[in-house]
């Protein structure tokens, strides 16, 4: 956004022309330049360690996403975080922001008319103070990037129209109330709101993908994700759906959806947010908190739009008045909205459209198949011999291929060692399932002692080092066929100190008490045992298995 001026802190209303240079204004030449913001960028969009920034004024405060208080996780809106820090006002100001580790734990506090929320974990912070006095704010000709979509508002970003906006890629499946509850009339103005939030999120090749479900008597899929790439192309199917009529049974219907719909035959890609909108006008005839559970599986984000909410005297006829809670991704407020009426909804549709476009906050699109790290240390000693190793190396492809291996996905590595270690490729070596199989395919056998404990230091440092801070759990899966030279119990402990899940898989000569000492707690199910190392191709279910519930076990 360019302004072609500068407005300069301590000075009244001083303004340089386009012509004039900084130093024709009297005072200090020397400014430290601040970058104008919106009131939705986040900490996680600023580049620098600490940057001064120039909120606008009367950013609607309601609309805010704040998480922490003092210090705050760095997808909190930055504008936001100041006013509840009481840095600022909501007339706008200089902030300073410094970025800062992330934290275990961020909680709610209400100050200063914002309300923020809870977060368990997040990878980076921020913290705001008040910029110094000597601090230009500069309208510097470019704005902050967020995820928001333009509001029309300001001067208009050029969008390839084909390929959509990019800053908003989630595949969206919009699940409409077609019961006898909403009405024909009703259902019309739900089609037009839904339209409407279709249009603004930018639809296009590379940006947000659309689908619609029709919830009633039975789930009407109306069209596929794949069948629409353009947002003119989608309002024409939306104007076209046909009233179905019936019980509200949205359950069955968000299940369906959960179940059927985002699958990559029907357009569905690989590393997007999934998300399902359900419009309920009133409430469902049937149970929504299996279908929440299945859709959390599946890992699909789940938002309820919820219109027209029950009355006092309607409350009797709901069979679970908390039915929003048990469906929601997460029970923090951002998965539900309400609007009181499918009247006036215009007002509605970009707050919707910004939640949508939250991609760091769509929590349930974080599953075990795209959300670790898994680094194999593969025992390299002359014991194993070279078929042997084979067998080793088919049992490590097997465990990976099971994963999403995307560069914003799941990531594995491998190590192989005997009396020294060998580094095969690192988490960010390879960022497709293809290469990192094919990488697996071609380690060369080694040969030598076996010191598992030094193996065990060795990744920690190096190879868990690098993304010790990142958003993704990380397992550790150590391979051997006999009793290590070292200790193992430390290097084991200290793995696990630094949050690294450990598990132990022996073959033939491997001591039972090395690999209990080695695998995390419990032991019985982090500890696997074979006698033939044509047995490791039947532990791979067991495996992912746990893996799977050591992680979901992590986000409760």
């Amino acid at each position: 956004m360019s302004y072609g001026w500068r407005l300069l802190w301590g000075c009244q209303n001083n303004l340089i022309s386009p012509t004039e240079s900084a130093t024709h204004v009297s005072g200090p030449p020397a400014f430290q330049a601040a970058t104008a913001i919106t009131c939705f960028t986040r900490g996680l969009d600023l580049r620098k360690g600490t940057e001064d920034v120039l909120c606008p004024a009367n950013c609607p405060l309601w609309q805010f996403y704040v998480f922490g208080d003092g210090i705050y996780a760095s997808l909190s809106s930055i504008c936001g975080a100041a006013i509840h820090r009481g840095v600022i006002t909501n007339a706008g100001g200089a902030v300073r922001v410094k970025t800062l580790p992330g934290q275990d734990n961020y909680p709610a506090v209400n100050a200063n008319g914002i309300q923020s929320q809870v977060l368990s974990r997040w990878a980076s912070s921020f913290s705001v103070t008040p910029a110094t006095k000597d601090t230009a704010l500069e309208a510097v000709g470019r704005s902050v990037s967020t995820a928001r979509p333009s509001t029309g508002k300001r001067p208009k970003k050029t969008l390839d129209k084909k390929a959509g906006n990019k800053d908003c890629r989630a595949d969206i499946a919009f699940l409409i109330d077609g019961s006898y509850n909403i009405g024909q009339r009703r259902f019309n103005l739900q089609k037009n709101f839904v339209g409407k939030v279709a249009v603004m999120l930018g639809i296009g090749i590379e940006g947000p993908h659309v689908g619609v479900v029709q919830a009633s008597e039975y789930p009407k899929i109306e069209f596929y994700l794949k069948n629409f790439t353009a947002a003119k192309e989608v309002l024409f199917a939306i104007k076209e759906l046909g009233f179905r009529g019936g019980n509200s049974n949205t359950g069955k219907a968000l299940k369906h959806t959960a179940q059927k719909f985002f699958s990559l035959e029907n357009g569905a890609r690989k590393g997007i947010p999934k998300i399902i909108v359900v419009f309920l006008d009133g409430w469902p005839s049937d149970d929504l908190e299996e279908a929440g559970i299945v859709a959390r599986e599946f890992g699909v984000n789940v938002f309820i739009v919820s219109v027209a909410k029950p009355t006092t005297e309607e409350l009797g006829m709901v069979q679970d008045t908390g039915f929003v809670d048990k469906a929601v991704c997460r029970t923090n407020g951002f998965f539900s909205y309400q609007m009181p009426t499918w009247f006036g909804t215009t007002k509605y549709v970009k707050p919707l459209v910004q939640k949508l476009c939250s991609h760091e906050q769509m929590l349930c699109s974080k599953t075990c198949y795209n959300s670790i790290n898994i680094c194999f240390l593969i025992d390299g000693s002359s014991s194993v011999g070279e078929s042997n190793f084979r067998l080793m190396l088919d049992f490590v492809s097997n465990v990976a291929k099971a994963f999403e291996i995307s560069d914003i996905g799941s990531k594995v590595a491998a190590v192989q060692f005997t009396y020294d270690q060998r580094p095969e490729f690192g988490f960010t070596d390879h960022v497709t399932k293809e290469k990192v199989l094919s990488a697996i395919r071609n380690i060369r056998y080694m040969s030598g002692g076996t010191a598992t404990g030094d193996a065990i230091s060795f990744t920690i440092r190096n190879v868990f080092g690098p993304v010790k801070d990142g958003p993704n759990k990380n397992f550790l899966i150590v391979l051997t066929d006999g009793q290590s030279y070292d200790d193992v119990r430390g290097p084991a402990a200290a793995a696990q100190k630094a949050g690294i899940t450990v598990f132990s898989v022996g073959v033939a000569w491997a001591p039972l008490d090395d690999l209990k000492d080695m695998a995390s707690e419990p032991r019985e199910s982090h500890t696997f045992f074979t006698r033939e190392f044509t047995g490791l191709e039947q532990m791979v279910p067991d495996i992912i298995r746990s893996i799977c519930k050591d992680f979901l076990d992590s986000r409760q």
